[in-house]
């Protein structure tokens, strides 16, 4: 039986954070910081240590590689966006929408995980589609239900609908397509990624269901959800632009836990926590300067790590 969480994740310790200009015309989460880009980054070091050193206590295991400062690249933090990898030993390279943010696909990476002893059988590289201006990028736009082998993706200039379906086909996933907008300067826009709308569990699903404004789409999402038993825990847009639709569920040693950042915590009322904690531990941290710089938020923060492992005799 495929597994929805796993309890490694990969992550990326930046040298050169900062807000990225060339994400920002279509990431609205983005705000810049009155600081110097070093200290930022320093201010963002601290933050990712202090959420490694978080998730590490609660048995999950964290494979940190270093960003490459020759690189120059702001948004190394959110690896999720490149990469996938999944339980055949299959991975995903996606196509990425800011020119700055390619060059954050390193061989070496790959290299470190079969150093670690997980096993790497295919690639599919959808990353050409670069050339004709076409994106999907990682699991920032596919929420993949892994046990029903369903992926929900909300179109947007990063979420390209027939890249998607190529997806599905090579990874014999079922699309479950919408479109998801937020409401900047009066006029209702697509949100970048599906992932800061949507969180999918083991067995419940955060979602912001205010943002999908056509009846049929969000119609068809809530079927999906309640054909395979997930319990709908809705959040608002305000909750959203706190970053509560970016989390993860993860396996620690002991417990599972949905790992969120402060701010999404704090956002949520008490029903929702209550939802949650029928489910699952919450887990936090202060993501601040990484939220307001990079806006992403703690689950872009992590690549899941699926891949089979050898056995060690």
């Amino acid at each position: 039986m495929a597994k929805q969480i796993t309890d490694t994740i990969l992550m990326i310790r930046p040298v050169a954070f900062r807000m990225n200009e060339q994400t920002a015309v279509n990431n609205f989460f983005q705000e810049d910081l009155a600081l110097k880009n070093a200290e930022i980054n320093k201010k963002a070091q601290k933050e990712f240590d202090a959420y490694v050193e978080k998730l590490r206590a609660v048995g999950v295991n964290v494979i940190v590689e270093n960003d490459d400062i020759k690189l120059d690249t702001p948004d190394s933090i959110f690896p999720n966006n490149w990469i996938s990898f999944h339980e055949n030993g299959d991975i995903g390279l996606y196509p990425m929408f800011a020119k700055n943010r390619r060059r954050e696909r390193r061989e070496e990476i790959l290299l470190r995980l079969e150093k670690e002893g997980f096993i790497i059988n295919n690639i599919y590289d959808y990353t050409a589609a670069e050339e004709e201006g076409f994106f999907l990028e990682g699991t920032g736009n596919l929420l993949l239900d892994r046990v029903h082998k369903k992926a929900y993706c909300a179109l947007s200039p990063r979420a390209d609908e027939e890249l998607l379906i190529e997806f599905c086909e090579d990874f014999e996933y079922t699309p479950v397509i919408f479109t998801a907008n937020q409401t900047v300067d009066s006029k209702r826009v697509p949100i970048y990624h599906t992932n800061v709308m949507m969180c999918l569990a083991e067995n419940f699903c955060v979602i912001c269901l205010d943002t999908i404004d056509d009846a049929a789409e969000k119609k068809n999402v809530i079927r999906h959800l309640n054909e395979d038993g997930k319990e709908i825990i809705a959040i608002s847009e305000a909750q959203m632009h706190h970053f509560a639709g970016n989390m993860l569920q993860v396996q620690g040693k002991d417990s599972k836990y949905l790992v969120m950042s402060a701010a999404a915590h704090e956002s949520l009322d008490k029903s929702q926590i209550t939802a949650i904690e029928k489910h699952c531990k919450i887990l936090s941290s202060d993501l601040t300067t990484i939220e307001t710089c990079g806006g992403g938020s703690a689950r872009c923060m992590m690549a899941e790590v699926f891949l089979p492992k050898l056995d060690v005799v």
